[in-house]
């Protein structure tokens, strides 16, 4: 079938794609010795990617209600390869920031797509296997991305590292053939709405990055203003109705929970290997690896179990792994790393299942002409959530403690990290009870979906 071919197509896509996000992280210091700059300003590399990449999720939602997909992901792709050229020819900073800038406006385009295939050309009951394929893309990418990022600076300069995503560009040719369509009659795009939606984010990520007070209130006079246009604007960026969908509304918000939950994997275990057990990055990056490699081989069968069992068993599953992962850190956060490898194998898991599960559940609560932004707003408000939990984390960390919330944890100098992860442990649960009470029963969803 077209559309499975279509789907493996995707997930090929997401390897590359969630590779790219982060594999200029380990050349930073050599990026900074060769410009003579500071690790603050060659941080930039990373954060303004991932800046560009959170909003232009959310644009590109908008526009795919708009305009053909097939268009949109053309444009992209060949924008973000003019950027990789870019980034490989460079020899002054400017260049790298300008070829970094210029994938993140076309890689945008990846993770909209991913949200809106599985919706658009999969009925519901295949919904849960398309939305696993991806995630299992996305998974593989960030287990291999370290990895083959590491190899490749230790015999080659780390301009070559924009090379590999050029990769991208031999899948235009089969997202072209195999993407058929819709027709879309366009329409008029709400500039100053999306503008602000922008300055809102961006100014939030600024004002998390550098700890600013001036970003954050022109980031919440921007928000207002946001409110203010899209209840005025004869075609909003955001239908204002889509937010009075209270399972959407439910829905987003119990996924930024999870998500700031689930970076604590990536973000938080990292400190811990090094900080307490005083293991190298690339060590690091090893004991991360099974974790991700063993949710990208279950992906698949997590879509299918949400197709047969219902998305409320997915999730019930994804919260008891959850739970495990984070229970066993709080309480043996000292023990080899071998061990906490293990652990983070449960968590990587639950995390990708609770994400499919969530995924699927609120693509039902949207209306189809909708479907675009409202996948694009989650996309946006998955790399936020992730963006604040990571700069909370740190300040806790930071901070330290001398008493421990986990009575029975035996390692003293685990503490700060125990007692984080106790609180993620009952925060899953927190959020399992507040899906069970409204995605519980099919009927209720069904039945708002019919009312929008």
């Amino acid at each position: 079938m077209k559309t499975d071919k279509l789907i493996y197509i995707l997930a090929f896509t997401m390897v590359l794609s969630s590779m790219s996000a982060t594999m200029f992280n380990i050349v930073l210091p050599k990026m900074g010795e060769e410009f003579q700059l500071s690790y603050s300003q060659v941080s930039w590399v990373s954060a303004i990617y991932l800046l560009i990449y959170a909003i232009g999720s959310a644009v590109y939602g908008k526009l795919a209600d708009l305009f053909r997909l097939k268009s949109l992901i053309t444009f992209g792709l060949l924008f973000f390869c003019a950027g990789s050229l870019i980034g490989l020819a460079s020899q002054a900073y400017w260049m790298v920031l300008l070829g970094r800038i210029m994938q993140a406006c076309g890689a945008a385009v990846i993770p909209a797509t991913a949200m809106i295939v599985p919706i658009r050309y999969f009925p519901m009951e295949r919904r849960g296997w398309a939305l696993g394929i991806t995630a299992s893309g996305l998974a593989i990418g960030n287990a291999i991305g370290p990895v083959v990022s590491a190899m490749l600076v230790s015999f080659a300069h780390w301009r070559w590292l924009f090379c590999l995503p050029m990769l991208l560009v031999f899948t235009l040719p089969l997202y072209r053939k195999y993407l058929v369509e819709e027709p879309r009659n366009g329409g008029k795009l709400d500039w100053i709405g999306g503008g602000l939606l922008a300055g809102t984010v961006a100014s939030l990520l600024l004002a998390i990055t550098f700890a600013d007070w001036l970003p954050a209130v022109i980031s919440a006079a921007a928000f207002l203003l946001f409110v203010v246009r899209i209840r005025r604007a004869e075609t909003p960026f955001v239908n204002p109705r889509l937010f009075r969908n209270s399972s959407y509304s439910l829905g987003l918000t119990i996924a930024v929970l999870v998500m700031a939950v689930g970076y604590s994997l990536p973000f938080l275990t990292p400190q811990l290997l090094a900080d307490v057990h005083g293991l190298s990055p690339g060590l690091i990056g090893y004991a991360m690896v099974p974790g991700a490699a063993v949710s990208a081989f279950l992906g698949r069968k997590a879509g299918k179990l949400a197709d047969i069992k219902g998305n409320m068993t997915l999730f019930t599953i994804a919260g008891g792994l959850l739970m495990i992962c984070f229970s066993l850190l709080s309480l043996y956060a000292g023990v080899s790393p071998v061990i906490i490898a293990v652990f983070l194998i449960f968590g990587n898991v639950g995390l990708m299942f609770m994400q499919i599960a969530l995924s699927n559940t609120i693509s039902r609560t949207l209306p189809k002409e909708q479907t675009g932004i409202g996948m694009g707003l989650l996309s946006m408000l998955n790399f936020l959530s992730g963006a604040i939990s990571t700069g909370v984390y740190s300040k806790v960390i930071d901070q330290g403690t001398a008493f421990r919330l986990n009575p029975f944890n035996a390692f003293p100098g685990t503490y700060v990290y125990s007692n984080i992860y106790f609180v993620l442990a009952l925060t899953v649960l927190g959020v399992w009870i507040m899906y069970r009470v409204r995605f519980g029963s099919r009927l209720k969803v069904r039945g708002e979906m019919l009312e929008n």
